[in-house]
């Protein structure tokens, strides 16, 4: 999602952000309502994470409120087996005086998956799933629950019309303060042709405790101020 400007605290960050998964495993999840302070160029503005639980599938929702914009994104995914399916997402927008709606499915019958709405047509698929594909929303899920397991940080993520390939390093420990309290957590970065997606993750927490991201010189950052 490269849009730039004031939609980018809207979009930049949360949409890649928050947000890959395949590995994690169902076990852990649980129901949650976490709040995040963000800033972007000075700009500062409240985001909104949530995860609710019916039978063997979960969704989660993401909203950021800011100046000059806001967001709204939704990821439903069935967890069910060693690796979660996703069913469908959601991506809406708006900024600036301008609307963006975006929503993908995915039908592990046909073994693909398909976009519609503010779509160019060539983005509209369909691409064949592979075993652990996943939505952006669910990066965070799943670099918590992977990180905490050790596990490989890799990812094969599906939006708007295109699979991209996410890898994740592991860059070692810091401090970061949520609520007043100061936590150990382990942060861990993707780069991308002079970009960066760094996550931090911690005990006890369900969701990163930090996430920024900067996209051609713009940074984003995003702090966890509560979860419940």
């Amino acid at each position: 999602m490269k849009i730039r400007s004031v939609s980018s605290f809207a979009a930049v960050s949360l949409a890649a952000a928050l947000f890959v998964t395949g590995t994690a495993q169902a076990e852990g999840l649980q129901p949650f309502n976490a709040t995040y302070k963000a800033t972007y160029m000075g700009m500062s503005g409240t985001g909104k994470m949530s995860l609710s639980q019916s039978g063997s599938r979960y969704k989660a929702v993401l909203s950021v409120d800011a100046m000059l914009g806001s967001a709204a994104y939704s990821s439903v995914f069935d967890a069910s087996g060693a690796q979660w399916k996703m069913v469908s997402s959601a991506d809406n927008r708006k900024f600036v005086g301008k609307k963006l709606n975006r929503s993908g499915t995915f039908d592990w019958g046909k073994g693909e998956a398909r976009w519609s709405g503010d779509v160019k047509a060539d983005r509209q698929g369909p691409i064949k799933l592979q075993a652990g594909d996943v939505d952006p929303l669910a990066l965070d899920l799943a670099l918590v629950r992977d990180v905490k397991a050790g596990k490989p940080l890799r990812y094969r993520m599906l939006e708007n019309g295109k699979a991209k390939t996410m890898n994740f390093t592991v860059a070692g420990k810091e401090n970061v303060t949520v609520g007043g309290k100061t936590v150990s957590a382990t942060k861990v970065v993707r780069n991308d042709k002079g970009d960066e997606l760094a996550v931090w993750v911690a005990d006890g927490y369900p969701v990163p405790v930090r996430l920024r991201q900067t996209d051609d010189g713009a940074v984003t950052d995003l702090k966890l101020q509560s979860v419940n």
